[in-house]
């Protein structure tokens, strides 16, 4: 096989999952074809992207059909089904996982979104994903609300893999690091077996620039725009960096840990003016995601160039955030709206499936 742009990315360290997933990826071949072709080797799914699958075409009619049949339990049909897509997605990455030894091959199912702020609750659905998956290569995602960070260290410390979405500050994203190390601690100390555990940190990028960019807008800074998301990601990196080194980290590798890698998420690009790649371009270092949606892998593999940035302008980074404060826009304030702006699409698209779910039990009984 040639080897393709992606091919490129994945050799300096970067690891391509692709943001989607649905019935018809499944049965037309289209995600084998992006794993065979494509250097995918993971994937991800959230309630937008399952209310979107759904919603189009009769691909779950006939299982839709059965269940409906069977529950009047609207959130129990879908996550029938969704476990099913994900079962046969995790079966088909499996090779991967294996071939990877664990690092790669994943396949992500989100809990109930209306659980965000509930710790217990979501670790108990966290539980009984894993259980009906029942796969190795299974990542259950939490949001990383506060109520969400303590799911999170529970469910690491009962020895399950979870990727941590909607992560949107450095604040975040270092209070989600120390949950995985604290969880990971928890096992060891409990006697478990940390090798089968990962985990990732899913950093949401193009959204930061999308909410910073309005707010330079308004007073007049446009030279600042289209910066913090980049920059954002490269710090949340260097804490990754610190994180996962030193004494404390290295009691846990003798044991057979492994790192909890940053994944960038939300890389489609929202500006027109910005290259279509940038949130990839930009992103490029060892042992990270990029979970992309289809225009976007397919924009790398015609122009995306590879070369290691990922490293690159640090203190420039951490510059902009004291010029960003000095133009009275409060960073903890974007990226606060972006969680919870964050937390209620989710809810608003589930709550969307559902109701589409609903509405297809009399459809399908004529």
């Amino acid at each position: 096989m040639a080897r393709s742009r992606l091919h490129e990315l994945s050799a300096h360290g970067v690891s391509v999952w692709v943001d989607s997933l649905s019935r018809e990826m499944l049965e037309t071949g289209h995600l084998a074809r992006l794993i065979d072709e494509d250097a995918v080797v993971g994937v991800t799914s959230n309630p937008t992207i399952f209310e979107k699958a759904m919603s189009q075409g009769g691909w779950y009619d006939e299982q839709l059909r059965v269940e409906l049949e069977r529950s009047n339990d609207t959130k129990e049909v879908f996550f029938t089904l969704a476990v099913e897509d994900v079962t046969r997605a995790c079966d088909l990455l499996r090779p991967v996982w294996e071939r990877t030894e664990g690092l790669d091959g994943f396949v992500s199912l989100e809990v109930d979104p209306d659980l965000a702020y509930e710790r217990d609750a979501t670790f108990e659905q966290a539980k009984l994903l894993t259980e009906l998956v029942d796969r190795p290569n299974l990542f259950v995602k939490i949001p990383a609300t506060v109520p969400g960070i303590g799911a999170i260290e529970d469910s690491i410390a009962a020895g399950r893999s979870i990727n941590v979405t909607l992560i949107f500050s450095l604040e975040r994203h270092a209070a989600v690091a120390e949950a995985y190390v604290r969880g990971l601690e928890r096992l060891v100390e409990g006697g478990g077996d940390p090798t089968h555990v990962a985990s990732v940190a899913s950093f949401f990028v193009s959204r930061v620039d999308t909410e910073a960019d309005r707010r330079l807008a308004e007073v007049g800074r446009d030279d600042l725009q289209g910066h913090l998301a980049v920059d954002n990601a490269k710090l949340a990196y260097q804490h990754y960096l610190d994180v996962f080194s030193g004494p404390r980290w290295d009691a846990l590798a003798a044991a057979g840990a492994r790192p909890q890698r940053c994944l960038w998420a939300s890389t489609s690009t929202k500006n027109p003016a910005y290259r279509d790649v940038l949130y990839v371009e930009e992103l490029i270092g060892p042992a990270t995601v990029n979970t992309m949606p289809f225009e976007t892998i397919a924009a790398f593999q015609d122009h995306g160039i590879s070369r290691e940035t990922l490293t690159e302008g640090i203190d420039e980074a951490r510059a902009l955030l004291d010029e960003l404060s000095a133009a009275g826009v409060d960073y903890e304030d974007v990226t606060d709206t972006l969680e919870t702006e964050g937390v209620q699409k989710f809810s608003d698209s589930f709550a969307t499936l559902l109701a589409g779910i609903a509405s297809k039990r009399e459809a399908l009984a004529v």
